[in-house]
């Protein structure tokens, strides 16, 4: 398999340039219909993007059909951007519209030119090589290439390069989002079953003859809660759907962090005191803003305060603690609570995740993490979890702070 981390640098001679390049984009369509998993395949296709062309920057932006908006959905060196959604009159746009290549030379002189990926992630855009991502006759997005390395322009071989390097990924992740699709309501309707089953039980006893007013009630109690428990699992899916595809409305404000985790720990103060379990705050007086959603870091705090409270006994604490360095906010979430095996840890974050034991304790649908994973991502930050079975797990995530 391509090692798509290793330079891809083109040879000097011409002669040998195109039958070096076309055996190289054969190696990386082989790559790129090896997984299934959307995530990694754009971060493989962007990455080939950028050696191919030798640019600073690339990015995969796709269509949303439900709203028409074109969302970026992975880049290289330009974090931050998954949340932002370009306009169809922009450069991308009007490569969707046209179903065509397009090198804009100079954005400064081009009308078309969204400045606000700029703004946002503070780089400086001077030329873009944009094409279209067609499949099944379809425009599905699009891939950029910004900046050459060496200044210069984009040339014809670059058109091609990235034409066909286009051509094979449209193909990938088409089939990505399809599997991603049919997995995705596979599980919703797994993870029904069995409240529906127990609703539909309990419904099926309140209508036989003899039953009491005392079972009426206890019948009730159990379809209201396996009720509330579809309602739940079918918010998880529906916001896990949003932040995955792009259409999921961040807002841009700016945010004391201080206040996101004290409102947290506001909430769950009275489960954590329900459970004898101590909740510790280590959080300077003076943190800097960060800019994002304050509702969605808040998402966070609760996803991952709650599950260190779900999973720790009577005595265990939580610690949250929070410190900045240069332009980075960190948060880390700390328990004392029975820890995370080592075999399930590269797992953690992957969708309906359950570490195997926990079940009993685990009565969502398996979703809170990676939703809180997709939420930090959207910002511009990471997330990582580390743990030692017995000894506690923590879950520490970054988030760029705000420029001065």
């Amino acid at each position: 398999m391509v090692r798509l981390d290793q330079p891809l640098s083109r040879p000097q001679t011409q002669k040998e340039n195109r039958a070096d390049w076309l055996e190289r984009l054969i190696t990386i369509s082989r790559s790129l219909s090896s997984t299934l998993n959307l995530p990694p395949l754009l971060d493989r296709i962007v990455t080939a993007a950028q050696e191919l062309t030798q640019t600073e920057f690339c990015s995969i932006l796709l269509i949303d059909h439900r709203s028409g908006q074109l969302y970026f959905k992975a880049a290289t060196n330009l974090p931050g951007v998954h949340s932002i959604v370009v306009p169809m009159e922009s450069i991308a746009g009007s490569v969707v519209q046209t179903g065509k290549p397009l090198i804009v030379p100079d954005t400064s002189k081009d009308a078309r030119f969204y400045n606000k990926v700029d703004e946002q992630t503070h780089i400086t855009t001077r030329s873009i090589l944009a094409v279209p991502l067609i499949a099944r006759d379809e425009v599905i997005g699009v891939l950029e290439a910004i900046n050459k390395d060496d200044g210069g322009d984009f040339t014809a071989e670059d058109i091609e390069l990235l034409t066909l390097l286009g051509d094979q990924a449209a193909v990938a992740v088409q089939n990505a989002i399809l599997f991603q699709q049919s997995d995705l309501i596979a599980e919703i309707v797994h993870e029904m079953r069995t409240p529906l089953t127990a609703i539909i039980s309990y419904a099926d006893l309140l209508q036989r003859p003899g039953v009491t007013s005392a079972q009426c009630c206890q019948f009730a109690g159990i379809i209201q809660h396996e009720a509330d428990r579809i309602s739940g699992i079918a918010s998880s899916f529906l916001d896990l759907a949003r932040l995955e595809s792009g259409r999921a409305h961040l807002t841009k404000g700016r945010v004391d962090p201080s206040t996101v985790i004290y409102m947290a720990v506001n909430v769950l103060t009275p489960q954590a005191d329900d459970k004898q379990i101590s909740l510790l705050v280590d959080v300077p007086d003076a943190l800097p803003l960060v800019t994002g959603d304050a509702q969605r870091l808040h998402q966070v705090m609760l996803n991952l305060v709650g599950n260190a409270i779900k999973y720790c006994q009577a005595g265990d604490s939580v610690t949250i603690k929070a410190e900045s360095e240069q332009d980075r906010l960190t948060i880390s979430v700390a328990d004392t609570g029975p820890g995370i095996p080592a075999d399930a840890l590269p797992h953690i974050f992957e969708r309906f995740y359950r570490v195997p034991g926990t079940e009993s304790k685990a009565s969502g649908a398996g979703l809170g993490l990676i939703i809180t994973q997709k939420i930090i991502e959207a910002h511009g930050g990471e997330i990582a979890v580390s743990s030692e079975e017995g000894h506690g797990a923590t879950f520490t995530f970054t988030l760029p702070v705000e420029s001065q």
